[in-house]
């Protein structure tokens, strides 16, 4: 039985006056109260102004902002689907994600206009609102329907969101993100963190991802919680914010932790409120783990993906040094299987891809029946990710299977070559790609940033990796870069790598 969720009526009744969210650049706050009389409101103005309903989809190109909020609480509702897009996207690849979710309203930030209207299939989208009326009907209590709205019956597998995932591959797949995975990703959530009503934090993920939505947003929505939003990431901006509003849980990839650290003030910041950091994206370098642990923060690392969960994993703040490197274990009520190529048990120690089953699996892709049954098996999600896992059962993420590239017959996981690589003093970042090679088939080519002031050779890096490695996964080129290509989640672009590579 799926348990029906209006989380936000709930806590407009127990906690009429505890602000819900602010938005840092201006001030501007949301107290549950308040969302609670909006989200009526929003219902009425939806379906009466642009006929949305139960499975109804509403674009939105726009940075986080407090009226995200209210759509969710409208979402739980009555039952409409949001489909956050990356306002960084053309309007060519805008124009395919409008034509695959066929939304009934489009609701755009000024700035972002010129991209959604570029595309071809804007044309065809019934209703477009602005991001500043919907602001306005927000802001304003005149003329605003009173009466509550009826809550609308959702099934546990009915879609909340659609998240894109990027497209790497091919074109981008709509993830179905349903009100169950709501659900039970906040129960996990708060079973494996401590999240409760009391908890506050400052958000800087960005709305199109799974990450700025439902790592810690919709938890802490669903515990009555408090989030500060920022429009976009500003280092400085986020170690004042975090130590001004006493956030006791913050969410960050490692490239965000290494830019609040580099900040003059972070010598001197105190986070007495902080209980720790949850890192996702990729591993967080130890070096960088130290630094924090100097400020008397500790580090929760953790794994999650857009198709499930997304927080599967955590790694004990305890357990930060002893299990460098590991995503931890699986959350509470997460199932996992680690198999090899022919669909059998790995052993422990052994590389094998990870499978996830659990009711914080999506039912699949938007549409897409093949990327769908490719994905899931017998209720088993294939996350493409080699990962291993220890006698004490922790997990490792080896790398995805991707990534992964056959030198000389060998499988080399660039993840481990880039652990190798973090190490050396001199090296601020590094990432490896597969590229041909006559004699071996493929071969490594590293890409590496040097600490400021340092310099190195390719002879040294080589030098370093060999010292550390089997001679089969020492990268053959080395290229020096200022600063590796990011994508807009902070993780390393490995495409625009290999077009250099």
């Amino acid at each position: 039985m799926h348990p029906q969720q209006d989380w936000i009526a709930k806590w407009a009744v127990y906690s009429p006056q505890k602000t819900a969210v602010k938005e840092a650049e201006s001030g501007r706050t949301y107290t549950y109260g308040q969302l609670g009389r909006l989200s009526d409101a929003l219902c009425h103005y939806l379906s009466r102004e642009y006929g949305l309903g139960k499975g109804s989809r509403i674009v939105i190109l726009a940075e986080n902002n407090p009226e995200y909020f209210a759509l969710f609480a409208a979402m739980q509702r009555m039952g409409c689907v949001l489909v956050p897009l990356n306002y960084r996207l053309a309007s060519a690849e805008i124009d395919y994600l409008l034509r695959d979710s066929e939304p009934v309203l489009a609701i755009c930030e000024s700035k972002f206009e010129a991209q959604l209207k570029g595309a071809a299939a804007f044309a065809k989208v019934p209703h477009y609102l602005p991001l500043r009326a919907l602001r306005d009907f927000c802001e304003s209590e005149k003329d605003r329907e009173q009466q509550r709205y009826p809550l609308q019956p959702v099934e546990g597998d009915d879609p909340a969101f659609i998240l894109y995932t990027s497209g790497t591959t091919g074109f981008p797949k709509g993830a179905l993100y349903t009100h169950s995975m709501l659900f039970w990703n906040s129960i996990n959530t708060a079973m494996s963190l401590i999240v409760t009503s009391e908890s506050r934090t400052v958000n800087v993920m960005p709305p199109f991802h799974t990450g700025g939505w439902n790592v810690l947003t919709t938890p802490f929505l669903h515990h009555g919680a408090y989030t500060v939003l920022m429009r976009k990431f500003e280092p400085a901006q986020v170690l004042r914010l975090l130590q001004e509003e006493r956030a006791t849980l913050f969410m960050g990839v490692p490239t965000m932790l290494k830019m609040i650290a580099d900040d003059p003030a972070f010598a001197k910041a105190e986070f007495p409120d902080l209980h720790y950091i949850i890192v996702g994206g990729e591993p967080m370098p130890i070096p960088l783990i130290e630094r924090w642990d100097e400020r008397g923060v500790a580090i929760r690392q953790g794994y999650g993906m857009t198709e499930v969960g997304p927080n599967l994993t955590s790694l004990h703040q305890d357990d930060a040094i002893r299990k460098k490197g590991s995503i931890g274990r699986p959350n509470f009520y997460v199932q996992i299987r680690i198999v090899d190529e022919a669909g059998a048990a790995a052993p422990p120690n052994t590389a094998g891809e990870l499978l996830l089953k659990g009711p914080m699996v999506t039912p699949g892709y938007w549409r897409n029946a093949e990327a769908t049954a490719k994905a899931i098996e017998d209720g088993w999600f294939h996350t493409g990710d080699m990962v291993m896992q220890d006698e004490e059962g922790y997990l490792f993420v080896v790398d995805r299977i991707k990534n992964m590239y056959i030198s000389g017959g060998e499988n080399v996981y660039p993840a481990e070559v880039e652990r190798v690589l973090q190490t050396h003093e001199a090296i601020s970042e590094a990432a490896v790609i597969g590229v041909p090679d006559e004699k071996w088939g493929e071969s490594g080519c590293a890409f590496v940033v040097c600490q400021p002031g340092q310099l190195l050779d390719a002879e040294a890096v080589r030098a370093h990796c060999k010292a550390h490695l089997a001679k089969f996964k020492v990268p053959r080129d080395v290229v020096f870069l200022e600063a590796l290509p990011k994508n807009d989640t902070g993780k390393i672009d490995r495409g625009r790598l290999r077009v250099r590579g």
